[in-house]
This record gives structure tokens, sequence and C-alpha cells, in this order.
């Protein structure tokens, strides 16, 4: 019989789901004082799985980042036990300081589930880019995942 742990885990394909389909990601860095630096952010994930943030170039996730790369990322739902599903990634983190690149990410966040004309892309790209100059991308790069999905148990504990 399999443990309750394999029960509840996710498959690759249901991570890139459950990953693919959240706005916010609680992103955790080391802060300066040795206590976890927890932060709710709009994210986009890549097609190799790597996620992005943006944020300005000044703040404290950018200091903590540039100190220990290492980064958990944190997706989850539910609203009673039973329904509770996660995703915990374990991550080193790049800062990604292109100007184009910076961009082109701040576009891919703010159009994330919309299917935008060439028209209205042109328009988002102009708008992103009055902040682009300030910000920088947290890049990312996945190393392990933690998983659980409590629906998978039908109830039963």
């Amino acid at each position: 019989m399999a443990s309750r742990r394999e029960l509840i885990e996710m498959t690759d394909e249901e991570i890139k789901g459950y990953v693919q389909s959240a706005q916010t990601l609680i992103i955790v860095s080391n802060g300066p004082n040795g206590y976890p630096h927890p932060m709710p952010m709009w994210f986009y994930v890549d097609d190799e799985g790597c996620l992005y943030c943006s944020t300005f170039e000044k703040s404290q996730k950018v200091f903590n980042f540039t100190r220990d790369p290492k980064a958990a990322l944190l997706i989850e739902s539910g609203t009673v036990y039973a329904e509770l599903k996660s995703v915990l990634i374990y991550a080193d983190t790049e800062i990604v300081t292109d100007p184009e690149f910076v961009v082109d990410t701040l576009v891919k966040m703010n159009s994330k589930g919309q299917v935008l004309d060439d028209a209205s892309l042109a328009k988002l790209r102009e708008v992103v880019k009055k902040t682009a100059a300030k910000r920088v991308i947290l890049k990312f790069n996945p190393r392990s995942y933690v998983t659980w999905d409590h629906s998978k148990l039908g109830g039963k504990y």
C-alpha cells in the first residue's frame, strides 16, 4: 500500500497545470536578520518551468537574494482541509537587469491568461516601460518540489 504522503503528491503534469493557473506566488528569501522574508508576488512561468517576478531594484528582496540566492516559493489553495492543495518549490534565484528583458517579462506577467491583439500588446508595452527602468526580474530556477493535494483522499484521512 502506498504511504499517505504518496497518495497526495501531485504528478508533474498536475504541478505544471496548478502553477500555470495560479495568479499569486509567495516568494521567501532569507532576510538580513535571520528571519524568512515572505512576499506575495504576481508571476509567470515559462515552458521550462522557471518562474519570474518583477520588483524594484532597491527592494529588500533584491538585497536578500543578492546575499543568498536560495528561495522557497509557495502556491496554495483550498478553504477546508479536504481541499488543501499546494506546491512548494525550492529554487535558485537569478537577478536579471537587462531593460528589454524587464519590459518583456512585465508584459508577460500583466497579460497572463489573456489573448491580446498586437495593438493591445503594444499599448501594454508602453505602459510597463514607464516603471521598467527602476525594476529587475527575479528568475527562479526550480531545484525540487514538495506537493500535496488533499482532494485526492476523497475526504478520508
